[in-house]
């Protein structure tokens, strides 16, 4: 049953989504299927029509933030260049957003790419044709580190080798990031949040987003450790906060990987019972990175495993309901556009 939409007038960024189309692969993909595999395959097909109807469902999304996910690579491209692809679709999917055909609404008027930092100084001319790719809307890139040992975690596709960011070849290559100043979003699993504490403070400099208040694990090996596993997550969380140059991504709680909820899609989890489920990460987050430094985010289409795109920010906007005017304001929008270079799509206060 349809909710009704919880502060209407709120502006808010969205500071995380996708866009692809994965039919193609979805049956390349080995027996069993990952529980990550089929929560996507609920939305296979996600591209700008699919995001306007969402950023129209009835909350005021006023503007987002593509982040890369794999999708529409250059075919034929070296493989270093391949990403350049991405960020060409995504430009192109701004700007007809940006005609004001559909309203206010700016889709992907900020793009996180993707560049192989293990190509070390060889990552320079990759960059480079990003940003020429994103015609003054890409802002930086995500390599993703996550990687547990058991390999039961994550599944296809996702192995990032162990300790991938401690690397020098990636670290040869995370230079380049604040020599052009640009940003870097962090995907990793909560056992290895101390990869991105060693991380941020090795490059001080560098503006890093960690996403998915760092993916609590509820799913293979450690299925059903929420409870034991939170206290370890929070001391990791607050010591990650001390790096003043890392902000957090309020989200992605409803991944098949955090099990929050664990019913899957079409089980009509309402926002009260997911606002419940995920306060406690929430406020924690918030509490260790203020308000300044963290943003809630839809991780869209893949937290769609656990809500559409109106009750989600439904359930956010419980978890703040005693929140301060300006509090809120950073949290749904203002912490975004800070990060991201979106302070023109702000409404005046």
């Amino acid at each position: 049953m349809r909710e009704d939409i919880l502060e209407p007038d709120l502006a808010i960024i969205d500071p995380h989504h996708h866009l692809w189309d994965l039919r193609p692969l979805l049956g390349a993909f080995p027996e069993p299927v990952h529980p990550f595999i089929a929560s996507i395959a609920t939305a296979p097909y996600y591209t700008f029509d699919h995001l306007l109807a969402d950023a129209q469902s009835g909350h005021r999304i006023i503007g987002t933030v593509f982040m890369e996910c794999g999708a529409f690579y250059r075919a034929g491209a070296p493989d270093a260049m391949k990403p350049v692809g991405e960020v060409e679709f995504v430009n192109g999917v701004a700007a007809q957003s940006a005609s004001g055909l559909y309203g206010d609404f700016r889709a992907c008027a900020a793009i996180i790419g993707h560049a192989d930092l293990t190509l070390g100084d060889n990552t320079a001319p990759v960059l480079e044709a990003l940003v020429a790719a994103g015609n003054g809307r890409f802002r930086g890139i995500r390599h993703s580190g996550a990687w547990d040992a058991d390999a039961s975690v994550l599944g296809p596709p996702f192995h990032a080798p162990a300790g991938l960011f401690a690397s020098a070849a990636f670290r040869e290559g995370f230079c380049h990031l604040g020599t052009n100043g640009l940003t870097f979003d962090a995907w990793v699993l909560e056992p290895q949040l101390a990869d991105v504490i060693a991380l941020a403070r090795a490059f001080p400099d560098t503006q890093i987003v960690l996403d998915h208040c760092g993916t609590p694990l509820n799913i293979a090996s450690y299925k059903g450790r929420l409870t034991e596993r939170f206290a370890p997550w929070c001391d990791a969380i607050r010591e990650l906060a001390r790096c003043p140059n890392v902000a957090v991504k309020l989200g992605g709680l409803a991944m098949a990987f955090c099990g929050m909820p664990a019913q899957g899609p079409g089980a009509g989890t309402s926002s009260e019972q997911l606002a419940a489920l995920w306060r406690p990460y929430l406020e924690t987050c918030i509490e260790a990175f203020g308000p300044a430094r963290a943003m809630f985010e839809s991780n869209f289409p893949v937290d769609r495993w656990g809500a559409d795109y109106a009750t989600l920010w439904n359930a956010f906007k419980r978890v703040t309901a005693a929140y301060s005017e300006p509090d809120k304001r950073s949290l749904y929008a203002g912490t975004a556009a800070g990060i991201y270079g979106l302070e023109s799509l702000l409404p005046p206060v």
